[in-house]
């Protein structure tokens, strides 16, 4: 038996180090542990409620507009206001381009080097003149030692794709994607002011009142953002799905407990009844029966996190954010959510599991994929896909509410409040994420966020059960403990935000033995 510590985990946005036990070539034990304390909520008590969009807006950069987008839908519900048609199709075209820019970004920047020998570039040996050039450059590269950003990286596998042709077009595909998230962020960045951190969207609605000349802008560039979802991003994926890694697929390496939850988001009515992305909650993995989702079943427990216990109550209303380093048994700065209970895995696989659109479906069945690493890389790009072509139709409304008198704003409920609380609740690129607000004395009195990655990377309750990651790693083949590619695998298929060695402990003698970065 080994004990394999990864500490931090790069290619992730944040400080995350994961621990597991490896017996016989299989983890059987793991822990997820949140390295750092940043402390947003209680930065929030005693302000001007409003403050709250935009302090919030700063707990992330990369999933930009998400806290915004939350906090303001809290704020709307605190306040009672009613966003017009208008502002709400902005604020949809504002976070939906955000999430084609992160679909981009996580599977070729952070997670397809998991699965590509990068040195079978140079022994390219087509004729295309585009992968020439990548051919030349990387071998350049080889040939001087310094492949970064491709490497460094842990050992290819069995898994690891190392025909010259396919990783040669993988990389001259990681290339283009990185000018198709520039211009995901700049699409976003037309409606919001900038990006990261918007500035437009606030309570009752947006502060950009565009023409149809913006509208047609973006939708210029959203079509090309169609065009490489669907023909390059997803086509790569189903590749490496149905192709090399399908036996990773159909054994389902990295699952767990297969409850999966979606608080549904991106409106498509004022009367806030019906979502693009559709709430919903499954147990057990049975998908025939979705339930409803009822935020008063969530919960935020601290058994073994680094914080105080609330005195009134593990709800989000009533919890606090206070540390506590000297807890008894805990481990991580990462509290642990529960759905009536239970831990609830969150994100991509967990919308289309809930949505269940039957191309996505048919896939699945066609190829027996089970829930894990290769199935939330497949929900993600088709995900991406479905999104950006349904941002046409917001594109068409925006036009039709410009051609009619734009309203973008309640400003008959601008201001806080004496007393009051309110909750939002929506989905971003890495899962559901929740904002609840308490507003006394038109000050806030208290704030909780619960972000996708609490969901997911969460340490253990109170009875035991471990957090999503947690259990999806357990079972997860080690053959090689010098090697622990899988775990790493796992971790990044579900696009944590949380920030570079790694070590392998033997528990007979302590000895630390450092290895390159992950």
């Amino acid at each position: 038996m080994g004990k394999v510590v990864i500490d931090p985990v790069t290619r992730i946005e944040g400080h995350l180090k994961v621990e597991v036990e490896v017996t016989n070539g299989v983890v059987t034990d793991a822990r997820s542990i949140g390295t750092m304390f940043r402390g947003f909520e209680p930065l929030l008590k005693g302000r001007d409620p409003r403050d709250a969009t935009y302090v919030t807006e700063r707990t992330c950069g990369v999933c930009a507009s998400a806290h915004g987008w939350a906090s303001s839908l809290c704020l709307d519900d605190a306040f009672g206001a009613k966003v017009p048609a208008g502002g709400r199709i902005i604020r949809n075209l504002i976070t939906s381009a955000m999430w084609l820019h992160d679909a981009a970004l996580h599977f070729y920047h952070l997670s397809a080097l998991d699965f590509l020998d990068i040195t079978a570039v140079a022994k390219y040996q087509g004729q295309d003149p585009g992968l020439l050039r990548v051919k030349e450059k990387i071998g350049k590269l080889i040939a001087a030692g310094d492949t970064a950003p491709l490497t460094p990286r842990y050992e290819p596998d069995e898994y690891c794709v190392n025909d010259p042709e396919l990783v040669t077009l993988a990389v001259s595909h990681y290339l283009k994607a990185l000018d198709m998230q520039a211009k995901a962020k700049k699409m976003s960045a037309l409606f919001a002011g900038k990006q990261p951190h918007q500035s437009s969207i606030v309570v009752g609605g947006v502060t950009m009142l565009p023409n149809i000349e913006v509208v047609e802008q973006y939708r210029s560039l959203l079509l090309e953002q169609i065009d490489f979802l669907e023909n390059v991003y997803l086509q790569d994926v189903l590749t490496f799905g149905t192709g090399p890694l399908l036996p990773l697929a159909q054994a389902g390496v990295g699952g767990g407990y297969n409850n999966f939850l979606s608080f549904g988001g991106f409106g498509l009515d004022d009367e806030k009844k019906n979502f693009f992305l559709p709430a919903g909650v499954i147990m057990d993995g049975d998908l025939s029966k979705v339930m409803a989702v009822d935020q008063s079943k969530v919960t935020e427990g601290v058994t073994y996190a680094w914080y105080k216990d609330s005195p009134k109550g593990d709800h989000p209303y009533d919890s606090d954010t206070v540390p506590d380093i000297k807890r008894k048994d805990a481990y991580s700065f990462v509290k642990a959510p529960r759905y009536d209970g239970k831990p609830v895995e969150v994100g991509n696989l967990a919308r289309m599991l809930v949505m269940q659109p039957k191309p996505f479906m048919d896939i699945v069945a066609k190829y027996s994929i089970k829930p894990g690493v290769v199935a939330r890389h497949a929900a993600r790009a088709y995900e991406a896909v479905i999104l950006a072509k349904e941002m046409l139709n917001w594109c068409n409304a925006l036009e039709a509410e410009i051609g009619k008198g734009l309203r973008i704003h309640d400003t008959e409920h601008w201001n806080p409040p004496a007393t009051g609380q309110g909750v939002g609740l929506t989905e971003v690129p890495r899962g559901a994420l929740g904002h609840w607000i308490k507003i006394k004395d038109h000050k806030t009195e208290n704030y909780q966020m619960v972000v996708p990655t609490t969901w997911n990377f969460s340490p253990k309750d109170a009875q035991g059960n471990y957090g999503p990651l947690e259990k999806a790693l357990i079972g997860v083949p080690v053959p090689d403990e010098n090697n622990p590619i899988n775990i790493v695998r796992v971790v990044r298929s579900l696009n944590p935000c949380l920030a570079c060695a790694i070590h392998l402990i033997d528990p007979q003698t302590n000895e630390i033995h450092k290895f390159k970065i992950s």
